[in-house]
Parts: structure tokens; sequence; C-alpha cells
């Protein structure tokens, strides 16, 4: 539709109506007007998948690998391609907007949400959000580019105040946003954060640079549960308030209107920007529609397939990758994580997958009838005890696999039950009266011992074992954050010794307070195995097998939304495992599942070191496709891994006073570590195949103009003996710059592929931003004139050709 019919709806409706449409109308839907022909919008959390309005385990969704493996791909047409799978997913669901990508910045390993982001670099994170928001929005979905901006932590993310300069604003942290817009996002999500002391949702830079500068003519909503005040917020530009139905603004916003706080011709721009998103998506006017996207489950199973092998980064390889089935007798698949893989992050962007194959599953299907494999999971992770499913307890009531959900009033009467496939329940069902929320279960022990129930929730709570009520008690509400309030409510735990494998009847209970959402978790686990036994064990298949596979990992109590991490180490004895395999095997491939940097002190003694992130439902089939050769792995790494966190220039995540001081300014990532002139475990960029190149000359332009791109060829040899891809990344450094800048910076990249002993040429396009700098003196961008380096090579510490280019003028 144009502005002027658009104009007309909203003439049409007069200030309550207008005001109306401004707030959800539910969680996850914004308010419809019948007359004005607009029907709802549904929105879903969407970074890895389309889970839909509803927390419910029955619905399930393609399972996506984690962001952090996206940016691993350095492939804009794949991503392009899961884009256009999020599309679909959310077209089969019903819903009109995926709330995706998440474009802030790994500035720290030590962020807890690093999984749902893409890179540490600006440029690499703009290129990859802006291809998925293509793929995603050419299927008549919109995309979300979120969170806006320099949402980069969790520690107290609601309130943290980031102190950052313009420059370092404009250059790195909006730098993705503004790619983002350039690529047509429809949506932009204002953080929880502040900005130089003003909440994001009541903030400046929502006007200038996003709608003004940047001609951003989509809708900003906020984060949710972000609009604390009502003039503050509708003065600035800012469009919807989420969720509702409730909030600051509604009649608040009226009154506000009428006694001339706010501007009417505000509202009016608010209620146009978010019609303009109805039609995008095809929910406004007398032809309302949905979009139509159709990706079959074998498809959609394949990309992800694909997708997995294509972001695995192989950190190292000592002749051991890829295995040959034909050599093998005996494979021994090692540690907890091989059987039970963290597919996900944790958080608000939880999905329930419709299958996850394992990589002991890949593995075993990749060796079936060659190989024997053996599986042994080494320690436990020493982690709280996971909510119950469908493998080791039965619905008590009708004996089928699962538990039993029933809301009780306050008597204690029954007023609603139903049989769910996990004691993880965030959303039982509303329902008048309803005083009590009860999860029950019959567990099968696996066997005798100190075994560990939990209950998870807030309030008064109880947790029975056998009719013994062992805790009991009231459990407050610490936290105002919804990832924790409604989606990863603490678990409180008892020890109870079982002597037998008789069934054990399991009733959790929590009272409902309001303000306290109503998730509800009964949790268990089985008594721990001696860590010294077990490494043993895990020593004694590896030496007997041809070959070891040990997968190691976080967990979500270390990596998960609303909390940073306090280190890199990997917990649970699991450096203690991978040492014991080594040592007792040499061809011990290492598979890393993890979000985000991890510490790896045992890398070289490991045959071979496998990043697989976190690889989503289709993880351990594309895991055995690269370790037995079938795909090479394709990913590069988005973000600087160190050896030590001790060695990582950047780490601070933990505010003071209420601000959090990016005092590192233009320098996180790689560009820290060349600043302080430090070594990290592995760069940007890294990442190995299963053949070698050679880089054998590059050519750049003698000069170009001031704000043109210029094209940098590299010609490399595959020298090695199988077909391969290898990614070129350019990177500039400008020697005597009157401003400060990074030692080198990120310009772009291509990938090539070519046959053993072939040539091919790389053609980097070196877009005309990367050699401008923001001078906040005339608030407008400039470039210096003068000689650039330009390096090529393949990773921000391995570069292999360089040049100069000359940019002309004063």
């Amino acid at each position: 539709m144009t502005d002027e019919t658009l104009d007309g709806l909203i003439g049409r409706l007069d200030l309550a109506r207008k005001v109306r449409l401004l707030t959800g109308a539910t969680t996850w839907r914004t308010a419809a007007d019948e007359e004005a022909g607009l029907r709802e919008l549904v929105m879903s959390d969407g970074p890895a998948g389309v889970r839909g309005e509803a927390w419910d385990e029955r619905r399930t969704s393609a399972l996506l690998p984690s962001a952090s493996a996206l940016g691993a791909l350095w492939d804009e047409e794949l991503v392009g391609e899961l884009g256009a799978l999020l599309a679909a997913e959310a077209v089969r669901k019903g819903v009109d907007v995926v709330l995706a990508p998440t474009l802030n910045l790994h500035r720290s390993p030590l962020g807890g949400r690093h999984f749902e982001c893409f890179s540490e670099d600006p440029e690499l994170t703009g290129r990859i959000g802006a291809a998925l928001i293509r793929g995603i929005q050419a299927r008549g979905v919109a995309a979300t580019a979120k969170h806006f901006v320099a949402n980069d932590s969790e520690t107290d993310r609601l309130t943290v105040d980031v102190r950052v300069s313009e420059r370092v604003l404009r250059e790195v942290y909006l730098a993705p946003f503004e790619a983002a817009v350039e690529a047509g996002v429809w949506l932009v999500m204002a953080g929880y954060n502040a900005v130089n002391g003003t909440t994001m949702t009541a903030g400046e830079l929502l006007a200038e640079p996003l709608k003004g500068e940047w001609g951003f003519d989509g809708a900003v909503v906020s984060d949710w549960g972000a609009v604390r005040s009502t003039g503050t917020t509708a003065r600035a530009a800012l469009d919807l308030a989420m969720p509702g139905p409730g909030g600051p603004w509604g009649a608040s916003l009226v009154r506000a209107v009428k006694d001339g706080l706010v501007p009417e011709a505000a509202v009016d721009d608010k209620v146009r920007r978010l019609l303009r998103l109805a039609d995008r998506v095809g929910a406004l006017g007398p032809h309302r529609r949905r979009a139509t996207a159709v990706a079959g489950a074998r498809d959609s199973r394949a990309l992800l397939r694909r997708a997995v092998a294509a972001g695995s980064v192989l950190l190292s390889n000592r002749a051991v990758l890829p295995l040959d089935p034909a050599a093998l007798s005996g494979v021994a698949v090692i540690g907890v994580h091989a059987a039970s893989p963290r597919t996900q992050g944790g958080g608000s962007a939880g999905v329930f997958p419709s299958g996850v194959v394992t990589p002991l599953d890949g593995i075993r299907a990749r060796l079936r009838g060659r190989a024997r494999v053996v599986h042994v999971p080494g320690p436990s992770l020493g982690v709280p005890p996971a909510p119950l499913d469908t493998v080791r307890c039965v619905d008590p009531r009708s004996g089928e696999p699962g538990v039993l959900l029933r809301v009780l009033d306050a008597s204690g009467e029954e007023l609603y039950a139903e049989r769910r496939l996990s004691g993880r329940q965030l959303e039982p069902e509303e329902v008048p009266g309803a005083h009590t929320v009860e999860i029950g279960a019959l567990l099968r022990p696996q066997g005798a011992g100190e075994w560990t129930f939990g209950v998870g929730g807030f309030g008064r709570m109880s947790l029975a074992v056998d009719g013994r009520t062992l805790l009991d008690g009231e459990f407050p509400r610490l936290t105002d954050d919804p990832a924790v309030v409604h989606v990863n409510p603490p678990v409180h735990t008892v020890r109870v010794p079982l002597d037998s494998t008789r069934p054990v009847h399991l009733v959790a209970r929590r009272e409902l307070v309001p303000g306290s959402g109503r998730a509800t978790v009964l949790a268990a686990s089985p008594p721990e195995p001696d860590a010294a036994a077990s490494l043993a064990a895990a020593a004694r298949a590896a030496r007997d097998a041809d070959a070891a596979i040990v997968v190691v990992g976080t967990t979500e109590h270390s990596e998960t939304e609303g909390y940073d991490r306090t280190g890199l180490a990997l917990g649970g004895h699991q450096d203690a495992l991978v040492r014991a395999v080594a040592a007792a095997n040499p061809r011990t491939v290492v598979v890393v599942n993890s979000g985000g940097p991890v510490e790896l002190p045992w890398r070289d003694e490991a045959g071979a070191v496998l990043l697989t992130w976190f690889p989503g439902q289709e993880g351990g089939a594309g895991i055995a496709d690269v370790l037995f050769g079938v795909a090479e792995p394709g990913g590069r790494l988005p973000t600087t891994w160190a050896a030590r966190l001790s060695d990582a220039p950047v780490t601070g995540v933990q505010p003071s006073d209420g601000r959090l001081v990016y005092a590192e300014g233009l320098h996180i990532g790689h560009r820290a570590w060349l600043r302080a002139e430090r070594e990290p475990a592995y760069w940007f960029g890294h990442g190995l195949g299963y053949t070698s190149w050679e880089f054998e000359a590059l050519e750049v332009p003698d000069a170009v103009e001031r704000g043109a791109a210029f094209t940098v060829r590299v010609r490399l040899r595959n020298t090695g003996a199988r077909p391969g891809r290898e990614v070129v990344q350019v990177y500039l450094a400008r020697p005597g710059s009157a401003v400060e800048r990074p030692v080198r910076w990120f310009a772009g990249y291509t990938a090539v592929h070519a046959a053993p002993g072939r040539t091919a040429t790389a053609e980097v396009e070196v877009p005309a931003r990367a050699l401008r700098h923001w001078c906040p003196e005339t608030g407008a961008w400039s470039v210096e004139s003068g000689p650039y380096r330009v390096m090529a090579g393949r990773s921000a510490g391995d570069l292999r050709q360089e040049g100069t280019v000359t940019v002309a003028g004063p």
C-alpha cells in the first residue's frame, strides 16, 4: 500500500483505536482492527527455529544450528537458504514475524548469549545477518534485527547502562544494524539496556540514525517488557510495546496525548509503520493472506545436515581426519555429550525439535555393518538434575511415557489434567480458580544409589517421593528477568537414596503467585559414577579401539540467556577425560559442542579437534559426515578463541554502579588481540579443510576514489589430494593514520573451490565503508586519503599476500 492509502486508514481511526494498536493484544500477538481490515500479527522467537506462540513440547519445530554456527559458515547463500527454512516454518505455524536475527557482537568471551549472535566482527555480522533477513523476508515473513543496540552481555541486562563513544557506536555496534536496514529489514527490536544514560526504548538512536539518516521505514518493537514508562518511550521512535495486553501505554498514552505531553502525530507515525508491516506480511486489506512457503521434511533435514558440516570448524588435525570407515574395526565414542548433546542454547529462543540425531547416532549409522561402536559416557558433568522425559518415567494415571500435569484449586481439587512429555512445563493451562500446578511421574530407576530430585519455580513449592514430602518451602522470586522467571526458573534439589529399581512416585507442586509466572519443573538425575573409575573405563575403551571420538561441551547451566559466564573451562572432569583418552589412543578426535569459546588446554595432545557449536537437530548426521570424509569441514571461526581466559584482552561484562564502560573502544575481537600483541589459541577466520592451499598472487588497484569500493583478486592453488573450499579473507591497515585505528581490520571475504592441483581466483569486493571512519566533530563519515595496506590470507593471524591501495584526494 502507498503512504497515502495508509494515511487514509489512519484518518478513520480515533485516538483510542490508534493507541490500542501500539500494545500487544497477547504475549505474541498484536491487536487487530477488523473495521480497518487489519488482522492480528503473530510473532515468534526465531534465531534457531520458530517455536510459535506456545511453550509446548508436543508442537515441534525444525531446529537450526546456533547463530554462532551460522556465523562460522562464511556462506551467505547457505544462510539465505536457512532463512527460507525459517520462513517456511513460520508459515507452517501461522507466524508473521520471526524475532531474528540477533546482531549483537561477541565483545567478551564471557558473554552468556554468544550462541545467539554471529560474530565478534561488525562486517561479518552485518553480512550474515543481511543474508538471513533476505532469506526470511523473500517468503513474505518479517525478520527482526535485534537487540538495538550494544546489548552484548547478560549481567544486569534489564538495567545496565553501556557507556560507549559515538565513533565506536557508529563503526562497531551500529554497523550490523545499518547493514540490516540496507538489506530491507521490516522490524527492529529495541533492547532492555541503556546507552550513554538513556534506555533504548526511549533512546534517540531509534530516530537518528535508524529512521532518519538510514531511512528505515519499518517498525520498532520493544524487547518483551522493556517499556517501563509512558511519555519518554511514546515520544521516542518506538512503535510497538510488547507484550500485551497490559503495559505503560494504553489508556495512559491516550491521556498523555490529550494533555499535550505526546504529539498525536507521533502516534500516527507509529500506527503508519505498523500498518506498513501488516501490509508487507499480508495482514492488511480486503485480500488479507498469509505468506506461502513450503519445505518438505526430508528437504529440510538434508539442508540442516549440510549446514552442520559447512559450519563445523576443524581447529587442528594431525593427519587423523578424515577417518576411513574401511580401515576401522572398532571405534570408541566417549562422553556424556555424545549421547546427550546440546543442540541449542538456553533461554527464550528455545524450540522443541521434531527429532535429534546425536553424535553417537550419526557415528553408528555411518559405521553400521562396518565397525563396532562402543559408547562410554565417562564422568558425569556435575550439573543440576535434568527435567524428566519419556525415557525414564511414565504418567502414573495412564501408564504412558511422560508425566501427569495437573492444575488444582485452593482446596486441592483437580481443575485440569493431561499427560505431557516433559517435566519442564513453562505454560501450564490457565484455568479459572487455578491455585497450584502439580507434576507427577512414576520414575523407573536404572540402578540403586543416591538420586537427586528437584523442583523448579517460584513461591511455595514442595517435592514428595512415594508420598513422603522431602522439600517444602517458600522460594521467592529474586529477579525480574523474564528468561529466568518464565523459561529457566531455579531448581531446588534433595538427595534420596534408592535401594532398588522399583518405580518411584514423584510429585512436585508449586503455588501460583502473581508476577512469578507459571513455569514448573520436575527434575531427576541418577547417582553420579565414580570419576576415577569412569576415566579409567574411557581410557580402556579408547585403548581397545582403532580410533576414539570424545565429545565434550558446555551445559545449559554455563551457557544460557540471562547469565554471563564466569569462566571458559569445561566442567565435569571433561579436560581430564580428553587427556586420558588421548594418552590411550593417538587417533583421538575431540568434538567440541559449545556455542562460544571454551578453553582447550589439551588441544596439542589430541589427534584432531573439531568444533561443531550447538549444531541443531541434525547435528549427529552432519558431524559424522565430517568425521568420515563425506563432507569437508567448511567452517571458519567467527570469533577469536583464547587459550586461557586470562589471555583475552577484553573480558568485562560486570557493570560498576550500573554502568558497563566499553573502554576498549574500537578494539574488540581480533583487533584487541593485535593491539595487545598477544597470540590466541585460534584467530578469527581460522579453520582447516581436508586439503591444503598456496596463495600465489594478489592484485589490487593502485588507487581508488574516495567513497568507492574496490576489488582484490587473489590467485591460489589447491596443493592437496582432495577437492576443497577455501575462504579468502582480506584485511586492511592504515599506516600513519591521523586517527586511532585498529592494527588491521577485516574488510571482506569470498570462498573458492578447486580440484587438486588446480588454481582458482578469488575476487573479494572491499566495500567503501571499509575505508571510512566516523568523525564526531563533524557528525559525518570521513575517508583518509593516502596508502592503505591490503592483506589477504586464511585468518586474521595467517596472512599470505600483501599489497597497497592509495585513496585519492587531498
